[in-house]
Formats: structure tokens, sequence, C-alpha cells
């Protein structure tokens, strides 16, 4: 007979080999079409789209559509990661990470189908909130510790870790989001890519960078969301550099000592010594006295209760957890013309 905790570590194995990315058919489009949709309202605009929140006319359930400008993506030199980006997405399967069903296109847009997660950005609870209490922080950042282990265990770097691509479910547990940056590398890359802030030194130096720079930007983001700012923080992204480069975290009164030495080993140039780069891997982060009363394999199966649980009715297109946009008056949504692009997104 298994112990119960032999049953639970065989779950959380379940998690991280159950969808072995080589064996996965990366196949996501002609599974949908905009006719299957109704457009509700725009939940958050970014430099090639916007993300909607439509609602099946098939099932009467909601989800969320990613759409992008392809001349945009161009333009920007943005082809391999959107590319990249619907592979991940299809591959990856893990209870805080995103689940997208299905991709399409047009003549001019991309269209990703993914799950809609009414509970907002961490990133809009974090500024009503200001910053978070100790035991709260820890719920989040342990959650995303999993997420980004599954990730790097089949060899994906997801290089934007930030709030404003974690999400909350109707209960209150995380679901990772935007993939844009995700790449599967089996040992080291070079790609400048990020958010200024959750920037590892290595990658503004342009030098070769491994998974460990996911660690780093944990560190920024525990900083961010037990302090309520970042701690290389400044005007422009070139004095951000700066402060990172020059690598001096200064920590705020309240915070405790099992904090700082967890970030003083996340938060540091140093890759021998950098929390997440050793020999046990995410198990080093894990083990720290910070998470010592986490029971991670209650949390991978989502026994453990959540800090906070949205305001809102699940399953009823409740989007009051989202900013409201200027919804453009003429979409150019299913247009059929003449397509420049059409060879670089032959998979979607």
């Amino acid at each position: 007979m298994f112990t119960q905790q032999q049953e639970n570590i065989q779950n959380n194995e379940y998690f991280i080999k159950k969808s072995s990315l080589p064996q996965k058919s990366t196949v996501s489009k002609g599974k949908y079409s905009l006719q299957d949709f109704q457009i509700m309202r725009t939940l958050g605009t970014g430099s090639f789209g916007r993300v909607h929140l439509v609602k099946s006319i098939h099932n009467n359930r909601f989800y969320a559509i990613k759409v992008l400008k392809k001349f945009k993506i161009v333009k920007m030199k943005q082809i391999e990661h959107t590319c990249d980006e619907r592979r991940m997405l299809k591959l990856v399967q893990h209870p805080f990470l995103i689940r997208m069903w299905g991709t399409f296109q047009d003549s001019r847009n991309l269209f990703l189908v993914m799950d809609y997660i009414e509970g907002g950005e961490l990133f809009s609870l974090l500024r009503k909130s200001h910053r978070f209490p100790n035991p709260v922080a820890k719920f989040y950042a342990a959650e995303v510790i999993l997420a980004i282990e599954y990730l790097h265990v089949h060899n994906i770097i997801y290089r934007d870790l930030k709030p404003e691509n974690i999400l909350l479910d109707k209960y209150g547990h995380i679901k990772i989001t935007d993939f844009g940056f995700a790449k599967e590398v089996e040992n080291v890359t070079s790609t400048l890519c990020g958010t200024p802030d959750y920037l590892a030194p290595e990658i503004i130096q342009s030098k070769p960078y491994n998974k460990s720079v996911d660690w780093w930007s944990l560190g920024i983001l525990i900083y961010e969301m037990l302090a309520g700012y970042t701690p290389f923080y400044d005007t422009t992204p070139m004095k951000t550099y700066e402060k990172i480069l020059i690598g001096r975290v200064n920590y705020p009164e309240f915070f405790v000592s099992e904090v700082i030495d967890l970030l003083n080993r996340l938060i540091t140039n140093d890759l021998s010594r950098r929390l997440g780069n050793l020999q046990n891997g995410a198990d080093d982060i894990k083990s720290h006295p910070w998470f010592h009363e986490v029971v991670w394999e209650k949390l991978v199966n989502k026994d453990i209760e959540t800090p906070y649980e949205p305001p809102i009715q699940g399953g009823t297109g409740d989007s009051s957890l989202f900013d409201f946009y200027p919804e453009e008056q003429q979409l150019d949504y299913g247009i059929q013309c003449e397509d420049p692009y059409e060879h670089f997104f032959v998979d979607f």
C-alpha cells in the first residue's frame, strides 16, 4: 500500500510527466473559426493586438481570444516569438498555466482561443492592496514555483514573469499567461527580451543565459509582492539596467530575515550561488526556510485554501475585475484579402 505522502508525490510527478512535450501533437489550427464566437468586450491591449472576452455560440462557455496583428508582428521582428508562443501553449498542461484550445487566422490577424480566467490580474490585486502580507506573497510565489519548475523540466524558459502575466481563477489560484517570450531551450540562449524591472543581469549584458533567469525574476516578483515596488525601479529602462548590473538590493525593515536570505540567493548575478541554478534545481528553493510550512503536494492539487477569492460569479462571463478599454468601432476580424505574411504563420 502507498502511504499518503507517496501518493501525493506521484500526483505531483504526474503533472510534470503528463504532458511529455515531444510526444504531444503541436497542431492547433482548424478547430475554430470567428463564427464560433460572440465577442463581448476587450480584456486587455498590447503592442500587437487585443485580448477579448468571447462566448461560444455552441456551448455558451466563455473564453479569452488573443488577437495579434500580422503586420505588427512582422514589423517588430516577433515572428519567431509568436510562433513559439503558439507552440508552447499547445504543449503545456499544468494546473497553474493557461490552457489554449486552438488557433485560427484571417488575412490580417492571428487568433488564439484560451481559457477565460475571470479573477483578473495579480497586478491589479497588488495595486489595490499596495503590498501583500508575508503568507499571501508566499502562497502566490509557491504556485509560481511549481509552474516554472514544470516548464523547466520540459526545457522551456518563460522569460516574462511579472504580476501582469499572472491571472487568478475564480477560486484564487494562479494561472500564468502570455507565453510571447517562452522558448524551448536545452542549454542556453541569448535573445534580449523581457520586462526591464525583471531582467536578469546576464540578459542585459547580452551573455548566453539559461533557465535560471526565471529564478532571478521570481526573486523580483517576491520582492514586489512584499514591498509594492520592484527593487531596481527607476524612471527609465537604462537607469533600471544600471541598477540591476550594480545589483545592490535595499530591503524594507518589515521584510523577515528568512525572505531576505531567500532573495539574496535568487537576486544574485553569481550563477554559482543562484538558487534554482544549483544541483538540486527548484528543490533548493522549495526547501528554503521561508517556504517551510508549504505542503507542495497539496498545493499542486489545489488542496490548500487560497488567501483571496475573487468577488465574482464564476461561469457567467463576469469581467468586473478587468479594466475597461475603449472598443474599436470597426474590427477587421474575419477579413479575406491578399495576405503577404501567410507563409510566416502556416501553423495558426
